[in-house]
């Protein structure tokens, strides 16, 4: 997620940055408002060059106000994101002439564009990460450090379970036949008739569960001796040969 903007800020290491390890990011937060953003006059940044500080975090949540960061200090990397993106545009406003000329490495072609949509979307627009990570958080699904990622995850849960034929699929209900509960014995008392029932309730649910399992073993086994299977083998006689 941050490799690109970390090569081109020259971070020493852009491949092997863990924004998670605390002393790494503590670190990498100093470097880069001493090398790059420099918000803050030289005398002021005592505060965030004391790494090893248990008010570290506090003096970090400052800095990130005087920033005018719009993530806070939980959402970390949100926040090294928007930060990299400040230093690469200042970076850039610092060497105009040097990356005016600049071209793209690699140009993509008319046909991948069409074939995949996604590739026309701008993944460091803060407007796309916003409603990614709406999206993401309304279908539960786990955040990822590549919004393109998270998104593409998005796609295909939609497709297979948000389509008309999977809500369709999904609404229709198992009609199942009536059982009677006190035909049923609990193997012992709480002392209390609805308890009871609702125990035997939970017991019949789980028997159902197991039935479930089984046939699903069952299947996992019959499909299993079908590819190892001799030829010879006759399992209906249990022999094996002739």
């Amino acid at each position: 997620m941050f490799r690109r903007k970390l090569t081109a800020l020259e971070y020493h290491n852009p491949t092997g940055f863990d924004c998670k390890d605390e002393t790494e990011f503590r670190n990498f937060i100093v470097w880069l408002e001493d090398q790059k953003i420099r918000h803050y006059k030289i005398e002021d940044r005592g505060n965030l060059r004391n790494i090893p500080s248990s008010d570290w975090p506090n003096h970090f949540e400052k800095y990130l106000q005087d920033v005018n960061c719009p993530f806070s200090v939980q959402e970390r990397q949100e926040t090294v994101d928007w930060l990299l993106g400040l230093a690469v545009r200042f970076e850039y406003g610092d060497n105009v002439e040097k990356y005016r000329n600049c071209k793209p490495v690699t140009e993509t072609s008319d046909a991948q564009k069409s074939a995949d949509p996604l590739i026309n979307l701008d993944s460091n627009n803060p407007d796309f990460k916003a409603g990614v990570l709406a999206l993401a958080n309304l279908l539960k699904i786990q955040r990822h450090d590549d919004y393109l990622v998270m998104l593409k995850a998005i796609r295909i849960l939609i497709q297979e379970r948000l389509t008309p034929d999977a809500i369709a699929k999904a609404s229709q209900t198992k009609e199942g036949l009536p059982v009677a509960l006190d035909k049923h014995t609990l193997g012992f008392d709480t002392g209390d008739a609805t308890l009871n029932e609702a125990a035997r309730i939970l017991r019949l649910l789980h028997i159902e569960e197991l039935r479930e399992l089984q046939t699903k073993i069952n299947e996992a086994i019959v499909a299993v001796q079908a590819i190892i299977a001799d030829p010879k083998t006759d399992h209906r006689l249990g022999k094996v040969g002739r």
